[in-house]
């Protein structure tokens, strides 16, 4: 079983920066992906941005060029950091973690609980 615990986020102003973490605990599999989603009220869940155990990365087209995601493997973290924040990025931000045994398995996947990021002057 993996948990993923969430932290970082909070009330910004327009234009101001957050970083987020998330910490995986359990048995995280070698073949894993990572990230992190968001969900603004009456939307559906969105992705923003994953990044694979070598540092392979994809992002929406919303936060490219102000949002950078990274993993510390070591303490099976991932992060995301934001800048030039704007309204529109106000949601929970959950942590995502998927991962396999093997390239024969079914990938496995974990949620976090949820952060609220609120973008606002």
């Amino acid at each position: 079983q993996v948990q993923l615990v969430e932290s970082g986020g909070g009330l910004v102003q327009p234009g101001g920066s957050l970083r987020l973490s998330c910490a995986a605990s359990g048995t995280i599999f070698r073949i894993n992906v990572m990230g992190w989603y968001r969900q603004a009220p009456g939307k559906q869940r969105e992705l923003v941005a994953t990044i694979t155990t070598g540092d392979s990365t994809n992002y929406a087209d919303s936060v490219k060029g102000r949002f950078t995601i990274s993993r510390d493997n070591a303490k099976n973290t991932v992060y995301l950091s934001m800048n030039s924040l704007k309204p529109e990025d106000t949601a929970v931000y959950y942590c995502n973690v998927k991962h396999r045994s093997s390239v024969f398995s079914t990938w496995l996947e974990y949620w976090g609980q949820g952060t609220q990021v609120t973008v606002s002057s």
